[in-house]
C-alpha cells in the first residue's frame, strides 16, 4: 500500500515550480492516497457519521482519496484491533477514542468515550485539532456537520435530511412510541435495515448510497427493497416476542433474549406497550457478545434520575446518560443475567 502523507505532498508540490509538475505531483499523492473510516456498526448515526465525513473529507481535504470502511462494535475487553488502521489517514466516527499514533481524525459524542484514564489523557494532549469530542450532541452526525462547517467551512445542503434523521434516531427525539416502532418513514425504515444487516460490505454500500442520493431514493431502490420486506416481517415477530417476554415493575421493563436469535432489535418496543415506565434493561447474545442494553423511556411520566452511562461503567460498559450497554464475553450469559439484575434493582423506584 502507498503510504505517503499530506507533509509528503506538501513537500513534492512546494520542490516542482511548474503548474504541470505540481499537477503531476498531485494527481500521484491523490491516486494512492487512502482513508480508512472506523465507524459504529449497525446504528444508523455510526452509518451517517461515515457518510458526513466521507462527502466532508473528499471536498475540503483531498478530492481523489480511496475511503475504506470497517464497523467497529462495543464488546468484552479492547474495541480495537490495531492492524484496522491501515490508511494514510485513519478516522473514527461515533466510536471510542484509540490513542494510536495512526488514528488522524477523531469525531465522538458519548459520555463513555474513553477506555481508560490514559486514553482521556492521551486525547488532551492531542494538538492536531483534528480531534473533537461533544457529549452534549444528541448525534455524532450533527457534530461532525457542526464541526465541518464551523471549522473547516464545509456545508453540504444534501446531507441535512440525513443529519436531521440521524439527530432524531440517536437522540430519540420521536413524536411517540409509535412512530418508531410502526416505521412509516424513509429513514426509519432504513435504520432497520443498519440495525439487521450482518453484511457489512452491504452497510457499506449503504454509506456510499447516502453519499449521493436522498433517503426517499435509497430507500427505494431495489438493493433496500429486497433487504427490508424480510426484515420488517423479523421486526414483527420481535416486536409480539418482545410483548409476551417484557415485565414491568416498579418503573422498570425488562426481558430475556438469550434464548432466541434476536439479537438486536429496535429499542422503543418495550415502551410502545409499556407507556408507564422510566426504564428498560434486557439481555441479548450474538457470535461476539453478551449484551445488557439499558435505556430511558423519553415521554415517561416518571422522569429519569439515574445516569444511565455511569451505572453501565460499573460493568464496563458505558454510553449515554438516558442509554447505555454493557458487552461480555458471548459465553458469560449468567454473568449477565446476574448484573442485569442488579441494574434492575438499581433503576427501580421505591412504590
Amino acid at each position: 500500500m502507498f503510504t505517503r502523507t499530506m507533509d509528503h505532498f506538501h513537500s513534492l508540490t512546494n520542490e516542482y515550480e511548474s503548474s504541470s509538475l505540481k499537477c503531476f505531483a498531485l494527481w500521484q499523492f491523490s491516486y494512492y492516497m487512502k482513508l480508512r473510516i472506523l465507524y459504529h456498526g449497525n446504528c444508523f448515526d455510526g452509518v451517517s457519521s461515515a457518510a458526513i465525513f466521507t462527502k466532508f473529507y473528499r471536498a475540503a481535504i483531498a478530492s481523489d482519496v480511496e475511503v475504506a470502511y470497517t464497523p467497529t462494535m462495543h464488546r468484552a475487553g479492547n474495541a480495537f484491533d490495531r492492524e484496522q488502521f491501515d490508511g494514510d489517514e485513519n478516522a473514527i466516527v461515533d466510536f471510542k477514542y484509540c490513542p494510536d499514533e495512526r488514528l488522524t481524525w477523531w469525531f465522538d459524542h458519548h459520555q463513555s468515550a474513553f477506555l481508560t484514564p490514559e486514553d482521556e489523557a492521551h486525547f488532551l494532549a492531542d494538538r492536531s485539532g483534528k480531534k473533537f469530542l461533544d457529549t452534549t450532541s444528541k448525534s455524532c452526525a450533527e457534530f461532525i456537520a457542526r464541526i465541518a462547517k464551523e471549522k473547516f467551512g464545509f456545508h453540504d445542503p444534501s446531507l441535512d435530511e440525513l443529519v436531521h434523521w440521524a439527530h432524531i434516531i440517536d437522540g430519540a427525539l420521536y413524536e411517540s412510541p409509535a412512530q418508531c416502532v410502526e416505521l412509516r418513514s424513509p429513514a426509519l425504515k432504513l435504520m432497520q435495515v443498519i440495525e439487521g444487516e450482518e453484511d457489512p460490505k452491504f452497510v457499506e454500500e449503504i454509506i456510499k448510497m447516502l453519499t449521493r442520493q436522498t433517503l426517499d431514493e435509497i430507500v427505494e431502490s431495489d438493493a433496500i427493497q429486497a433487504k427490508l420486506e424480510p426484515i420488517l416481517k423479523t421486526h414483527w415477530e420481535t416486536v409480539e416476542l418482545i410483548k409476551q417476554r417484557a415485565a414491568a415493575s416498579r418503573g422498570v421493563v425488562s426481558f430475556d433474549l438469550t434464548d432466541t436469535e434476536v439479537a438486536g432489535y429496535n429499542k422503543f418496543i418495550p415502551y410502545y406497550f409499556h407507556p408507564e415506565v422510566t426504564y428498560v434493561v434486557s439481555l441479548t447474545i450474538s457470535p461476539f457478545r453478551t449484551k445488557i442494553s439499558v435505556g430511558s423511556n423519553p415521554w415517561a411520566p416518571r422522569p429519569r434520575t439515574h445516569n444511565i452511562a455511569e451505572i453501565c461503567e460499573r460493568y464496563g460498559g458505558g454510553g449515554h446518560a438516558v442509554v447505555g450497554a454493557v458487552s461480555l464475553a458471548p459465553d458469560q450469559i449468567e454473568l449477565g443475567r446476574k448484573y442485569m439484575n442488579e441494574i434492575i434493582e438499581t433503576l427501580r423506584f421505591d412504590d
